[in-house]
């Protein structure tokens, strides 16, 4: 069967999403469903790939499918494109398979020309409709298809405004409509050196083309890379019959959700504009009426809207976005998809239609992206901080949370303050696609006009940033860089604070405390730990972190450093006497003033932990790292050691490395001073026997030895840590439980992972420098060029961050078989950072890894990717 690449929405269904894009596929089945679809058809995305497989050329054999299905469309509407008596005029619109709302191109109004919109209005008899619908037209098919700057088109338009005195676009008579058109025309002359195309049919081929291109704008190629979408996907692009919504007061335009997309309440949440097109809408240009209030201005369409709606989410069993618009009393269905929503929306959602029978707990814990959940455990405004203060302005409550920072007019300048290391919240009239990468930069999301489902609340929502639109107080100059309310002008230099939850707008800075999170999210969680197979540590070197990531669900440390409580003031005279130290002897007269530091230390985090597990890390940093770094450090390590200053800066220049973390690190100081492995140990073992003794609770302490790079490395450091816990037993009169294993962090590690195992009893991967041995790449110093590799498609993500499974994954995966030929029983686990990252999760679950440990505050993300990696692997 030859290859189709146009499909009419009553050939597809939902299940040809990949194929038809998420809009047309789900324009196929409301179709399909009986619905009010006006009729068209959708160019597929295969077309799309090989319209960018020939150069940008739309292939002979797709255009001919093109007008075969126009053909068709022509025929059911009874209308034909560019029919100067009854023309047909369609839009055109971009659906890629997995939805990135606002990210690509729309023409609307397409066949419009100096002789049809004629037509339109004497068909209509509605001229000012006609030369509106015209007016839009040639704006955005400029904008979007010939690439003339918005900017141009809206200079014109506001000029015409300001001439005739009109607050609004609906006050522009239709004589005013006729100059811009003129105006818009010249402009296309001006800047194009050619006239705007009149031909419907070189218009809809254009257009098509546009769409195409747009998958690959800088827009919709950052919001990819945020959501981790493929690049290959391509975009459909759906061609279909116009409905109006500016056709006079019996018509309208809307997007509403079946469920609260911020909160989650199953309620009808969305929002109209009476006399108005789609775009109107999710452009923020009007602050439009809720939902609710369609019930009087056209009641028997939201009776049959509420109906449609109903059956939608019962059909989809997922919360639906949808566009829709009422033509002359009469509605239209124009898209659904699933809706975006906050984390705490998603929760709620989730665990509501779970009880409502729609899903069951697996497709509930899929349903949660991961990194949201981290959304809800960030703070919020402290609660009697709040009722204090006045705000200065109010908005809508687009997207919940509370955010703090400078002032920023434009997408750069929040990028550059964050880039600065300063909080920054971007404050704009309305907020388009080109903002996205300040709206990432950017803790908080402020906006002047715009609604609930404008681009600045679907995107802030996505991102779960806090968000407040439609704050008509406010007077914006981005030009001057000024915002106005209450008679007060705040600049770049000034603080403020915005409330997402409540809408609300406060001057400077309120303070922000944590979040409670208990009901829906704990069930959400428990539901995950009874799905997942993977145990969850955290990584933890003090009892406060410790005790938050126990609340947040860790069950055991993963990664305790020991270096980090050397750090502290009363302690780092003695670390650095040990370095100094020309003997053993004295060396060990230094580390004893560290030993009751250390059980101190153990005995904490012990008793934090009750009977979970803790792995802790001998020493790992090279010793330089210790050393004083200002001449006023020398002097009171001279005085406070009795060693001269010149003999100190003679140390730290013997132990300066060119690449320390590829140098005397990890346990080769361990071969070098085995008497600070045995202080360490002593210290570890000391303390879990006197905790036991007086807690009465089990521990069976983890010992791991950081770069071990073959077996008699590790076989050098073990028998110093066996022999210092032996002595340990003989002197306390009692043995206890205790395992020694390493970290797997060296290439050469993984590749001899059998042998390594005859002396380790569990690994745990520190894929951190694992990935950096790999690559090549150094942590520290890379970061730009990495981001560079990624925007260039050289890598397809921040290896440090993702685990890289083709290269490095290989090493652990093979470490995992190696480990498990020679100890069937070992433990597995991963403590570098790729622990806290979904992705990484997944990969850990397929290969067999016992356990994840990652910071505190993403050991929840860590359960629920945990328990999602176990459903995907029993579901394939």
């Amino acid at each position: 069967m030859e290859k189709k690449f146009v499909y009419s929405f009553n050939e597809g269904s939902k299940d040809m999403r990949s194929l038809l894009g998420g809009k047309g596929a789900n324009l196929a089945e409301m179709t399909k469903s009986g619905m009010p679809v006006p009729f068209g058809f959708t160019v597929t995305t295969d077309a799309c790939k090989q319209y960018y497989a020939d150069g940008g050329k739309i292939d002979d054999s797709i255009i001919e499918e093109i007008k075969a299905h126009q053909d068709e469309l022509e025929s059911v509407m009874g209308k034909k494109l560019g029919d100067p008596e009854d023309p047909l005029l369609v839009s055109v619109r971009s659906g890629a398979p997995i939805s990135m709302p606002g990210m690509m191109d729309t023409v609307l109004n397409l066949g419009l020309n100096d002789e049809t919109v004629v037509a339109l209005a004497k068909q209509t008899d509605n001229e000012r409709f006609a030369y509106d619908s015209y007016r839009r037209f040639l704006q955005m098919f400029g904008d979007v298809v010939m690439e003339v700057p918005m900017k141009q088109f809206n200079e014109i338009f506001d000029g015409k405004k300001a001439e005739v005195g009109a607050e609004f676009d609906v006050d522009l008579k239709t004589e005013d409509l006729k100059d811009i058109i003129e105006g818009y025309k010249k402009l296309y002359v001006k800047v194009l050196g050619r006239e705007f195309p009149q031909d419907p049919q070189e218009q809809l081929m254009e257009a098509i083309k546009a769409v195409f291109r747009s998958w690959g704008n800088d827009r919709a190629i950052l919001y990819r890379k945020l959501n981790d979408i493929p690049e290959d996907l391509g975009t459909a692009v759906n061609v279909q019959s116009m409905v109006f919504g500016n056709k006079g007061n019996d018509s309208g335009t809307g997007v509403a959700f079946t469920r609260n997309p911020a909160t989650g309440e199953n309620v009808l949440y969305g929002e109209f504009l009476v006399n108005a097109q789609g775009e109107d809408v999710v452009a923020g240009i009007r602050t439009p009426k809720k939902i609710s209030e369609m019930a009087e201005t056209f009641p028997e369409v939201y009776a049959q809207f509420k109906e449609i709606a109903s059956k939608l989410e019962q059909h989809y069993t997922d919360m639906q976005d949808m566009e829709f618009t009422v033509e002359n009393g009469k509605l239209f269905m124009l898209q659904t998809r699933n809706g975006k929503r906050t984390a705490e929306a998603a929760v709620n959602i989730a665990v509501d239609m779970v009880n409502e029978g729609l899903i069951d707990k697996k497709t509930a814990v899929l349903r949660i992206e991961p990194d949201f959940v981290e959304h809800l455990l960030h703070p919020r405004f402290d609660a009697d901080e709040e009722a204090a203060a006045t705000p200065i302005a109010h908005g809508l409550n687009a997207s919940p949370g509370a955010a703090c920072g400078k002032i920023c007019f434009s997408a750069d300048e929040a990028a550059a303050v964050a880039e600065a290391g300063e909080k920054a919240i971007l404050v704009r009239t309305e907020t388009s696609p080109e903002d996205l990468a300040g709206m990432v930069a950017a803790q908080g999301i402020l906006t002047a006009h715009g609604g609930a489902t404008s681009h600045a609340a679907v995107v802030a929502r996505g991102m779960g940033k806090c968000c407040v639109t439609g704050c008509s107080a406010l007077k914006i100059s981005e030009e001057e860089r000024t915002l106005e309310v209450g008679g007060k002008v705040y600049g770049p230099d000034d603080y403020i604070s915005v409330d997402g939850t409540t809408g609300d707008v406060y001057s400077g800075l309120l303070k922000l405390v944590p979040p409670d999170i208990s009901g829906n999210f704990d069930t959400i969680m428990s539901w995950a730990d009874e799905l997942r197979t993977m145990k969850v540590r955290t990584n933890a070197d003090t009892p406060r972190d410790a005790k938050q990531a126990i609340e947040f669900g860790a069950e055991g440390i993963g990664l305790c450093r020991t270096e980090h409580m050397f750090f502290e003031e009363e302690r780092i005279p003695a670390i650095r006497e040990m370095i100094i130290a020309d003997t053993e002897e004295a060396r060990r007269k230094a580390l004893a003033k560290l030993l009751p530091f250390q059980k101190s230390d153990f005995k904490a985090m012990y008793k934090t932990m009750g009977d979970r597990p803790m792995t802790v890390r001998l020493l790992d940093p090279p010793l330089h790292e210790f050393l004083p770094k200002t001449p006023e450090e020398v002097k009171q390590l001279s005085e406070s050691s009795g060693v001269s200053v010149e003999k100190i800066e003679a140390e730290a220049a013997r132990l300066k490395e060119f690449n320390p973390m590829l140098g005397h690190r990890g346990c080769r100081l361990a071969v070098s001073y085995p008497e600070i492995a045995e202080m360490q140990t002593e210290a570890i073992i000391t303390a879990a026997l006197e905790v036991i003794d007086e807690e009465g609770i089990e521990i069976v302490p983890e010992i791991m030895i950081p770069l071990v790079g073959s077996k008699n490395e590790l076989a050098n450091v073990k028998k110093t840590v066996v022999d210092t816990v032996n002595r340990c037993f003989e002197k306390a009169g009692k043995k206890i439980d205790y395992l020694v294993g390493t970290m797997i962090e060296i290439p050469r590690a993984a590749l001899t992972a059998d042998e390594i195992a005859e002396e380790a009893e569990f690994f745990s991967f520190g894929t951190n420098d694992l990935t950096q041995m790999t690559f090549g790449f150094s942590r520290d110093d890379t970061a730009e060029l990495i981001r560079s590799y990624v925007d260039k498609g050289i890598l397809e993500s921040d290896p440090f961050k993702t685990i890289d499974q083709n290269g490095v994954g290989k090493l652990v995966e093979n470490a995992v078989k190696l480990g498990k030929k020679t100890r069937p029983n070992i433990h597995l686990g991963i403590c570098g950072e790729h622990g806290g990252d979904p992705k990484s999760i997944e990969f850990c679950n397929r290969v067999g890894l016992q356990y994840v440990s990652c910071s505190p505050y993403r050991v929840p993300v860590a359960r629920l990717a945990a328990a999602q990696a176990a459903i995907k692997q029993e579901q394939k």
